[in-house]
């Protein structure tokens, strides 16, 4: 049975310094400003590592890819003016040791991320691609690092093409 949205909030609230204020935020407009590196952090991970990981760029298909291969939660803002972020939620002290930062930035200590209320799980906006199932619905940092090496490493012979000018040049 699924967890009911208000627990969900609950949950998500308590990275507030006022969790209260920030349940009724995310209540009232879908979204709040949470605090990242005390009971969760974030890694943002490029849309363009995802898609090559997934080898898809369909929301269903690398939302599908995305629960399987992290399982926890991860939120998606679409529309940034770099391409599409992911952010795979993580236990807060984990991004004291995520190794991946040039690649996938690990938001935690003194960052606030905005993230879209539970029940937000559909375009338009930010919203949930895999939505918290239950309190404490978190990926493993290893799991996250293994997509981000294989988002790169599918990525990379690309951008050596690209750099040189393609083969032949």
């Amino acid at each position: 049975m699924p967890t009911p949205s208000h627990l969900l909030i609950s949950w998500l609230s308590r990275s507030h310094p006022r969790p209260s204020e920030a349940a009724r935020e995310m209540q009232c407009t879908g979204f709040a400003l949470l605090a990242m590196g005390v009971r969760i952090s974030a890694i943002r991970v490029p849309g363009a590592l995802v898609h090559a990981a997934a080898q898809t760029e369909d929301h269903a298909e690398v939302a599908e890819y995305l629960l399987d291969h992290l399982d926890g939660a991860v939120a998606l803002d679409p529309r940034h003016a770099v391409g599409p972020l992911y952010y795979a939620l993580i236990h807060g002290h984990a991004g004291l040791t995520w190794q991946h930062e040039r690649l996938a930035a690990c938001l935690g200590d003194g960052v606030y991320l905005g993230l879209p209320a539970p029940h937000r799980v559909e375009p338009p906006g930010p919203h949930w691609i895999v939505p918290p199932r239950y309190d404490g619905d978190l990926c493993k940092p290893r799991a996250v690092a293994e997509l981000v090496q294989l988002g790169h490493s599918r990525l990379e012979p690309a951008e050596a093409t690209t750099s040189t000018g393609g083969a032949g040049s």
